[in-house]
């Protein structure tokens, strides 16, 4: 009997009752969401189940969700059940002043570097981390640079022309720039030059 995506959900159920939640199928990927508190029984339950073996961690990776009052965080867990070739997916929610999450590093040695990158990106604290420390940003920062707390664009910048990046005008073609240096389109162009672009 091969694993599906029910049998799956069904043990989850059996053994973690109403404690997991919001059961979807995105793409056919089983994906579900536990309290931050227990995502690591939940990941030794399915590494140890005999029935569902999800014994590879494919990835983990955080996403903010300013809009999210008191789980702003979602830490995504993909695992692997290598021998029925299932995967799925499950979140934990974490509030962003106190981003505290139980370490997978004693269930997955690969979490070491997945959730050093994820601390250094997002600020999640891995709670017994051996070694959480920045890995690819460098110590002096002191910002998550992947938190959308910041503007996407400095809307300072003079060199940036928004024909440039698709907003304004017409995109390639038709565009005139006018003599205080801003892009318009060729049809609104009415009287000011005629530098084409």
């Amino acid at each position: 009997m091969s694993l599906t995506n029910d049998r799956i959900k069904e043990r989850l159920i059996e053994k973690f009752g109403d404690q997991v939640t919001n059961f979807e199928e995105p793409y056919g990927m089983l994906t579900f969401e536990v309290p931050k508190e227990m995502n690591l029984k939940v990941m030794q339950f399915l590494y140890d189940d005999p029935e569902l073996k999800f014994q590879f961690l494919t990835t983990l990776n955080a996403i903010h969700y300013p809009d999210n009052k008191g789980g702003e965080l979602a830490i995504v867990y993909h695992l692997h059940n290598l021998s029925d070739n299932v995967r799925i997916r499950f979140k934990v929610y974490a509030d962003i002043n106190k981003p505290d999450v139980f370490t997978a590093t004693r269930i997955f040695e690969a979490a070491n570097w997945l959730e050093r990158e994820t601390y250094d990106f997002y600020g999640v604290n891995f709670v017994g981390h051996p070694n959480l420390v920045r890995i690819l940003n460098v110590d002096e920062m002191d910002y998550f640079p992947m938190r959308k707390e910041y503007p996407l664009e400095d809307q300072t910048r003079k060199d940036k022309d928004d024909e440039m990046f698709g907003r304004g005008g017409t995109t390639g073609y038709g565009t005139v720039k006018t003599d205080n240096d801003t892009t318009i389109a060729e049809s609104e162009k009415g009287n000011v030059g005629d530098k084409l672009i």
